[in-house]
């Protein structure tokens, strides 16, 4: 009986360790599913951009945005406006705190979209962000359509 006790007590320990290790994000699909459900392949706006103390949402009136998927963490990003297509890319890391942005230089307007910027809030519709690793005061808004 105090055999099969310890035998049971290690199998459960060993069980509970196994368990208290960091996730493997390939196998945690919580926050892959989000961002595969609510993020990927959808249609954004920016409905906010702030250049230091300047508004500057008008500037994206008609764009379209959308981050198509190569896998969970990197893509091709489509910006779209009337007939006109401009191709860039996107990537994050494995936690989705980051994502960066990366679109041509023409327009003009992409200068500032273009750079790594940190979610503040993942709200479904909209989308939070400030810049990653700068105080510097820049916000977007990215509101899904």
């Amino acid at each position: 009986m105090v055999r099969t006790f310890k035998l049971l007590s290690l199998v459960g320990m060993i069980f509970f360790c196994a368990s208290c290790g960091k996730p493997n994000l390939e196998t945690s699909l919580p926050l892959q599913q989000f961002f595969e459900t609510n993020i990927l392949n959808r249609n954004f706006i920016v409905s906010f951009a702030q250049d230091s103390a300047v508004d500057i949402t008008s500037q994206y009136n008609g764009y379209t945005f959308v981050l198509l998927k190569t896998d969970f963490y990197h893509g091709p990003l489509k910006a779209n406006y009337g007939a006109s297509t401009y191709n860039g890319t996107w990537s994050c890391d494995s936690d989705y705190g980051q994502i960066t942005i990366t679109l041509p230089d023409t327009p003009s307007v992409f200068q500032f979209l273009s750079r790594s910027w940190r979610f503040v809030k993942k709200d479904i519709p909209t989308l939070q962000l400030a810049p990653w690793g700068t105080t510097q005061p820049y916000f977007l808004n990215m509101t899904r359509q």
